[in-house]
This record gives C-alpha cells, sequence and structure tokens, in this order.
C-alpha cells in the first residue's frame, strides 16, 4: 500500500513533455475567449444598443423571413442528402478495394482544399441554361442555377466531406467478428446492419451530419453565384447581412446575425443532445 502510494506521488512530480493542467487549461480559456467569446459578445453588445422597434422590424422584414427559411431549410435538407449518401461512400471507401479508388478518396476532400468562389463559378458554369448540364435540363423544363435547387447542389458539394471523413474511420476500425457473429446467428444483412453496425456509427453519423448542416448555414462564396441572390427567391442570409453591411447599417447586419447565430447554438446544442442520447444507448 505504502509503495502504491509513493509511486502515485512520483508521478505527480514526475516532468511531463507537455504543460501541467493548469497551464494548459488557462491557455485554453485564453485562446477561447479571444478567438470566440469576444467577438460574439461584441455582437450581442452591438445588438444591444438598437431599439426593440428596430430590431423586431428587421429580422421580422418579410424578405429576412425568406431568407432564413431558404438558409435553414436549404442547409437542413442539404445534411441530410450528405448523410445519406456520405454512408454509402464511407462503407465503400472502407469495405472495399477496387481499381481507382485511391482517386475517388481524394476527390471527397476536394472541397476542404478548393475555394469557395472556385466551386461556385464552377457549379453556375454547369448548371447555368447555357452550361453543359444546365442546358439539357433547360430542355426538360428543370431550371437549377439562379433557383434554391442551385443553392441545394452547391450545399451538399461543400458539405459531402464532413459525413465522409467522420464516419469513415469508424467502420475501418469496426471489428467484422460482430457481423460474422450475427450472421452464423442467423442474422440477414439488414439486420446485421441495422442491430449490430448502425448504433456503433450512429454517434458519428450525427456528428458528421452536425458539421455538414453548420457549414450549410455559414457558406457564402459558392452559393452566391449559382443562387442568383433574387430576393424573396433564392437570396441567403450570410449575403443579406453583407448587403445591409454594404449599406452601412451595421445595425440591421448586426439583428440579422445574432437571430442566426441564436437558431445555429439551439440546433447545434439539439444535435449535440441527440450524440448524447446516441453513445449512451450505444
Amino acid at each position: 500500500m505504502a509503495f502504491t502510494k509513493n509511486l502515485n506521488l512520483h508521478r505527480l512530480k514526475s516532468p511531463s513533455i507537455i504543460p501541467g493542467f493548469g497551464v494548459t487549461l488557462g491557455f485554453t480559456l485564453f485562446y477561447l475567449a479571444l478567438i470566440v467569446i469576444i467577438p460574439l459578445s461584441g455582437l450581442f453588445f452591438t445588438a444591444a444598443t438598437v431599439s426593440w422597434g428596430e430590431f423586431w422590424n428587421t429580422v421580422s422584414s418579410p424578405r429576412v423571413l425568406h431568407a432564413y427559411k431558404i438558409s435553414f431549410g436549404i442547409s437542413l435538407l442539404a445534411a441530410l442528402i450528405n448523410t445519406f449518401f456520405g454512408l454509402i461512400l464511407a462503407w465503400v471507401l472502407s469495405r472495399y478495394k477496387f481499381f481507382g479508388k485511391r482517386i475517388i478518396d481524394a476527390m471527397v476532400d476536394l472541397p476542404f482544399a478548393l475555394p469557395t468562389a472556385v466551386a461556385g463559378i464552377a457549379l453556375t458554369a454547369l448548371y447555368s441554361p447555357q452550361g453543359w448540364i444546365g442546358q439539357y435540363a433547360e430542355m426538360l423544363g428543370i431550371k437549377i442555377a439562379f433557383t434554391p435547387f442551385g443553392i441545394l447542389i452547391a450545399l451538399v458539394f461543400v458539405g459531402l466531406p464532413f459525413v465522409v471523413r467522420t464516419v469513415e474511420p469508424i467502420l475501418k476500425d469496426m471489428e467484422k467478428e460482430l457481423e460474422e457473429a450475427a450472421a452464423s446467428l442467423g442474422a440477414s444483412r439488414f439486420q446485421t446492419f441495422r442491430q449490430v453496425i448502425f448504433p456503433s456509427i450512429l454517434p458519428a453519423l450525427l456528428t458528421g451530419f452536425a458539421m455538414s448542416f453548420a457549414r450549410g448555414l455559414g457558406e457564402y462564396g459558392s452559393v452566391i453565384f449559382i443562387a442568383g441572390n433574387i430576393p424573396k427567391i433564392s437570396e441567403i442570409v450570410p449575403l443579406l447581412i453583407v448587403v445591409k453591411l454594404e449599406q452601412y447599417d451595421y445595425a440591421g447586419a448586426t439583428a440579422i446575425a445574432l437571430i442566426m447565430l441564436i437558431a445555429s447554438f439551439i440546433l447545434l446544442f439539439i444535435i449535440n443532445w441527440l450524440q448524447k442520447w446516441a453513445s449512451d444507448d450505444s
């Protein structure tokens, strides 16, 4: 007993490669305050200088409400699409070997490296009425560019890697013996996926969904080119904030940004709670 106590005391006193708890915690709090808390606090303080009537008139105008509907609605839809197809893509990349796998694996990361403006121009060139794909869609009566459909395509493009790169490591580390045991007990492929695989990857899947959704809410560069930015049709909230700033309406820009910030916090809190619930369940 005394030997164990002395050993633990020696470990506490022995030097560590990284700084101790006090230093690392202090640096973490300082960095978090400098990068996150102070800028967000400035947003709240600036919004507090606006009268309630002016604030309400700004955030409840029909143009702003429609922009919120476009940003949150299409971001949510894009995140759901990315969750479904990202899971399939992560499964293929983690479970199968085939010719060209490395090329496809590299292409998944392309939206990470590609400047958003370049992505927006490329998507517009493809899906505009004169584009390679858009011209044929136009012949079928389908308009893609300069509509909410174009915004959806842009958000799916930029958000897909978040799901793939979150789920893929979990699938690679998963023990295949569990699947083989389920199969030996007579479980079908669907039952094996639903009862063995899906509970294990659900927390990662929810994380990928949350990251894809958050990226969609804040996306600007790749959207403004293909959206057309038509008020009450294809105008997103980040663009409205920029428009307000260009008009030197700092109070209006702050009010719109504050509503978006609060809504994002609430949605991300719900998603984090779902992640914790899924982790506890599994």
